[in-house]
């Protein structure tokens, strides 16, 4: 049964058409996840149908009586409001369902103000007093961004538990798969609904593509013959030839499927040396908070880190004094001569709403250097999906995530060598993320990024640093997945370690507490000369199954360079570019046939041991 109806809704919003006759009927129990690129409407979606937005044309038609609860994407507090006065004696909600709310999520200073609350902090404070609500439908507007990763589960297992009706908008594919049943795409103004998790959206959407082109195909083929027919002298003197010609001019006025844009994203290969960022003895606090404790690491060269912890544990902190902005307590930060770090915040920048797009971008540079050479500002705009009439848009009409995709512009037209970044996923769309996991795996340099987006970090990260929130940081390879596996790993051991230090009641002896002694030696000794189990780490896994092709394709490469410099030999200026091309193609080829031999002997090992 429908309890919300979106009937033939139509929405312009700054000057954009954002819907357009679209419709979608919304059913008891449904969990909903809505995506789309950014700018497309999905948080406006949230609005109308919470009732703080109306659509210009057609109607959202609620059930009698239906509760709805809504968290937008940025919660707005009053100055100097604290925790007790915004969450406590409001009359909508139990104070005491609020303050068990509260406790769970970690916060116990109902005192504090909220201005001095973290991003994380301030999202577990609306969600402690959203949920003590009654309510039949959930609007979450991004709810995972500044969450930390128990914060997350948590959430997860209250929505797959929860009852009622859920819809969301949100860039975490794994809580997408994990939570919903339904996905709601939103293209080019129309909406289509899916009875799949993500996963399963993703095949659907691909078959329903397939099945538009080949409508589109069919169409064009009709229309082709009847254009033919009509060439022939055709007067349109009888009720079929007219009937005919009506049909003919419906095939020529319908529309062909639009495929969606997706952003374009190349880099170009900063010079690095050997030195690159060393952090010696690094000590930072904040009060009693402390951040690093005489912390040491050096970043290796095209290292790929991601950064996770609890929230408050001072990740962003870190970023900052890597990039200069803020400096350690005690200690030094180090970086090399040939370093170029670009910083991605988590909170974009100030950014001058009457300012033009272009101009944002002419101020960072004219021209940005890719692969393909010298582009301008405004073609390196339209990569990223900002059309000529956005260009010359003061930047307040841009949404939210276009406003975040303009930021992630800016620091990748500075073509750094080191990439800084700060929770990519708050504000960017699914598309956009996956074609920046696609540019960081490529990119040549290194990439420490801070995220919540386990998707993400088992895409681009191959280690990971956990604070712990009391200055220590525990260090593992791989990406996320590999990360729990390793975390349990140890967790395992650690539990087994105390089991075995219990010595049985009643066994007091010498000879007795000898044996105890023995065993757990045994016991430990046993566990440092095991065999360990050989397996992928899952960027070896994807690594393996494309280096053949990535090899070949290299080799290809040096052919053409080699028929090129052939076709060149007189050319000077033309052969040096192709003799440097040569070698770093070389250089590469050399490195992925090393990496080669090295999975290949992996495979074969793992291989033996089953």
């Amino acid at each position: 049964m429908n309890i919300i109806n979106i009937e033939h809704i139509s929405k312009i919003y700054g000057g954009k058409t954002i819907y357009d006759d679209a419709s979608f009927g919304v059913q008891q129990g449904d969990k909903i996840g809505i995506v789309g690129i950014n700018g497309t409407g999905k948080s406006t979606l949230l609005k109308m149908v919470a009732g703080e937005e109306m659509p210009d044309k057609g109607q959202i038609v609620r059930q009698n009586g239906l509760k709805i609860a809504y968290i937008p994407q940025n919660p707005v507090f009053s100055e100097g409001t604290d925790i007790r006065s915004y969450a406590l004696g409001n009359g909508d909600t139990e104070d005491w369902q609020v303050e068990s709310n509260l406790m769970e999520f970690g916060i116990t200073d109902f005192d504090q103000k909220t201005d001095a609350l973290s991003g994380g902090q301030k999202r577990r404070l609306v969600l402690a007093k959203t949920l003590a609500k009654d309510f039949d439908v959930l609007l979450l507007d991004e709810p995972t961004n500044h969450l930390d990763e128990a914060m997350i589960n948590w959430l997860e297992e209250y929505l797959r538990a929860y009852r009622g009706t859920v819809l969301m908008v949100t860039h975490d594919r794994y809580f997408l798969d994990r939570v919903t049943n339904r996905i709601l795409e939103i293209s080019h103004g129309k909406m289509y609904g899916y009875d799949a998790d993500y996963s399963g959206f993703l095949e659907l959407k691909a078959a329903r593509e397939e099945m538009e082109l080949a409508s589109e195909r069919k169409r064009q083929s009709i229309l082709r013959m009847e254009m033919e027919w009509a060439k022939r002298g055709c007067r349109a003197r009888t009720t079929k030839q007219r009937a005919r010609l009506e049909r003919m001019e419906a095939l020529k006025n319908a529309q062909a499927p639009q495929a969606d844009q997706t952003v374009e994203l190349d880099s170009v290969e900063t010079r690095m040396g050997k030195k690159t960022i060393e952090l010696h003895r690094v000590s930072k606090s904040y009060g009693e908070k402390r951040i690093l404790q005489d912390y040491s690491y050096i970043v290796l060269r095209n290292q790929r880190i991601g950064i996770i912890g609890p929230n408050g544990c001072g990740k962003s902190t870190v970023m900052r004094m890597l990039a200069g902005l803020e400096q350690p307590d005690s200690g030094k930060i180090e970086v090399g001569e040939t370093i170029r770090i670009g910083y991605f915040a988590q909170e974009e920048q100030h950014m001058n709403d009457t300012q033009r797009v272009i101009d944002y971008v002419k101020d960072i540079a004219e021209y940005i250097t890719t692969r393909d050479g010298k582009i301008s500002a405004s073609a390196l705009l339209e990569r990223f999906l900002f059309t000529p009439d956005m260009q010359y848009a003061p930047i307040g009409k841009l949404s939210g995530g276009e406003k975040r995709r303009l930021y992630l512009l800016g620091v990748l037209a500075e073509n750094a060598n080191v990439l800084l970044i700060d929770e990519p996923g708050n504000n960017l769309d699914i598309p956009t993320l996956t074609i920046l996991e696609d540019y960081l795996n490529s990119f040549v340099g290194i990439v420490i990024a801070v995220s919540h987006d386990r998707y993400f970090l088992d895409n681009i990260a191959d280690r990971i640093l956990e604070l712990d929130g009391d200055g220590h940081v525990v260090q593992y390879e791989g990406g996320y997945t590999d990360y729990l596996e390793s975390k349990k790993k140890r967790k395992l051991i650690t539990e087994n370690d105390v089991v075995r230090q219990k010595i049985t009641p009643g066994s007091d002896s010498g000879a007795e507490q000898e044996r105890n002694n023995n065993a757990k030696k045994g016991a430990k000794d046993w566990r440092q000369h095991a065999p360990q189990k050989l397996k992928f780490s899952y960027k070896e896994q994807r690594e393996y199954e494309t280096i053949d092709d990535e090899i070949a394709a290299l080799e290809g490469k040096l052919e053409k360079i080699g028929r090129q410099i052939d076709a060149n030999a007189t050319n000077s200026v033309k052969l040096k570019e192709l003799l440097e091309e040569q070698e770093k193609v070389q250089t590469s080829l050399d490195e992925k046939t090393e990496r080669w031999v090295y999975l290949n002997d992996l495979a074969e090992r793992i291989a033996e041991q089953r």
